[in-house]
Order: structure tokens, then C-alpha cells, then sequence
């Protein structure tokens, strides 16, 4: 594989990476905004939480896509091509909202490990730092929020 190639490898894991974060962020401030039942105040803050990190990280993955010299992805259609993450439509319960947000945390993770892979083949530190980051927050998001379905 040509350094070019390693290169254009780079750059559509971390726009996969950037469309899955971006779909998560609107999924994330949805049940911010719609979470109701006994544990509205601490899953409203939480949810808060969440999306604001996850609207850092689609800066974070954006820019470092036009460091690569390439243009980030910034439209719905477009990440909807990408995202594997699935948008919300319906209104879920609490415990639902926790399932699916645990089940994309772990989507998110996998999609950042697939930028991981990508960026030590390119010899890319700056992305592999980045990756390995974003596989950490997910993991811990992922954990803290299955802790409220034991």
C-alpha cells in the first residue's frame, strides 16, 4: 500500500469515526432532551454530559481530517452514509434510551479501533493518539451507562 493509500485509509476511518460521533452527539442531546421517569434529573445531566464531549470530539476528528489535508464531512446526508450509528426516531423509554447508548458507545469504540488500525499503518502518531482517546472514552461512557442497567 502506497503512502498515498495509507493516507486516503486514514482519512475514511476518522470520517466513519467522525459521522458515527456526530449521529451519536444528536442522538445523545435527543434523550437529554425527551428522557422523563424517576431518574430524569440524573439521566438529563448525564446525557448533558455526554453530548457536550461528544461535540468536542467531532471538532477534534474534523480538524485533525483537514490537518490530513482532506475535507471533513459536514452534512446529515453525508453522515448518514457513513454513520453505523442509527439515528433516533422513536421516543424510548429510560432504560431503552441507557441500551441504546450502550450499544453505540460500543459502536464508537469499534469505529475509533478501526482509525487506530488505520493510523499505525500510516506510521500516524498524531491519529493513533487520537484514536486511542476516543477508544477510551467510549469504553468508560459505555461502562458508566450499562451501571445504570445492573
Amino acid at each position: 500500500m502506497t503512502r498515498n493509500d495509507q493516507k486516503a485509509a486514514v482519512v475514511e476511518a476518522l470520517a466513519v469515526l467522525l459521522a458515527d460521533t456526530y449521529t451519536l452527539y444528536l442522538k445523545t442531546q435527543n434523550y437529554h432532551w425527551n428522557v422523563t421517569g424517576p431518574h430524569f434529573g440524573q439521566l438529563h445531566t448525564l446525557f448533558q454530559t455526554q453530548y457536550e464531549e461528544l461535540a468536542l470530539a467531532n471538532d477534534l476528528l474534523a480538524e485533525r481530517i483537514r490537518a490530513l489535508g482532506e475535507k471533513a464531512p459536514g452534512s446529515y446526508s453525508a453522515f448518514a452514509k457513513l454513520s453505523s450509528i442509527r439515528e433516533e426516531t422513536n421516543s424510548p423509554s429510560a432504560t431503552q434510551m441507557l441500551k441504546n447508548l450502550v450499544k453505540d458507545h460500543e459502536t464508537l469504540a469499534a469505529s475509533a479501533g478501526a482509525v487506530l488500525k488505520a493510523a499505525e499503518a500510516a506510521s500516524d502518531e498524531p491519529t493513533l493518539d487520537m484514536a486511542i482517546q476516543r477508544m477510551d472514552v467510549h469504553q468508560k461512557t459505555r461502562w458508566m451507562l450499562a451501571a445504570h442497567l445492573e
